[in-house]
């Protein structure tokens, strides 16, 4: 699998992984969360044939069921990275605002690749007291390597949340960092939330028109 297209399985992969109400939360362990809720999720695509036609009722079911087990607010300051400090209360807002607008579309657009895949579940290498782990999953691939999805999970008051997806050891987040800094080095902050409005807006601004292309190398290790 090319490495661009990593990066939208990984985005694909968490939307179908994380949909399990907040009680499920507080009960499983975020391995087992993630199992049974892909496992489930899948099975509605198998069934539902409708869904991969209806964009709008695609992009229900991600807002209703995957939407609320993201942290987009550190998602999206690990994407824009040192430039987050400088961005205002509402600054931050927006940008997180638009971040997962961009996500919710990205997923919206992969969903349907993955209903008919078959995933390899590890075991989660933790300890109960533990906050923040790495839940780690294989999508098994006929005649070929499979795809390694690492979902960045941390424990919050409101349970389990995903604040960051490697695909291949290639940060989804950070995979944006360059092309972000660069936008609010041009354009400011002001730059970087006019241009992810216009993207999830339809239109074609001059930057994040496309998915950008994975550093050679991303580790992806969560900042603090």
């Amino acid at each position: 699998m090319p490495a661009g297209s990593a990066i939208v399985a990984g985005a694909a992969i968490a939307a179908l992984m994380l949909s399990a109400g907040a009680r499920a939360q507080e009960i499983l362990p975020p391995d087992a969360l993630v199992k049974n809720v892909t496992l489930e999720v899948v099975d509605i695509l198998r069934k539902d044939k409708d869904i991969q036609a209806d964009r709008k009722k695609l992009v229900a079911l991600i807002d209703a069921k995957i939407v609320p087990h993201f942290n987009f607010a550190s998602m999206t300051a690990n994407a824009v990275g040192n430039n987050w400090s400088k961005a205002s209360p509402e600054q931050k807002a927006k940008l997180t605002d638009e971040f997962r607008t961009l996500m919710v579309r990205t997923y919206a657009s992969s969903i349907s690749a993955y209903r008919d895949q078959k995933f390899d579940f590890r075991p989660l290498r933790s300890k109960p007291t533990d906050t923040d782990v790495t839940v780690n999953v294989r999508v098994v691939q006929s005649g070929a390597e499979p795809v390694k999805i690492d979902y960045e999970m941390e424990k919050t008051p409101r349970g389990w949340k995903v604040w960051d997806v490697r695909v291949a050891d290639i940060s989804l987040t950070v995979n944006y960092r360059t092309e972000f800094a660069n936008i609010v080095r041009d354009s400011g902050v002001d730059g970087l939330i006019k241009a992810l409005h216009a993207k999830n807006s339809g239109a074609k601004p001059a930057a994040v028109a496309a998915e950008p292309e994975p550093p050679a190398a991303t580790t992806g290790k969560k900042r603090r």
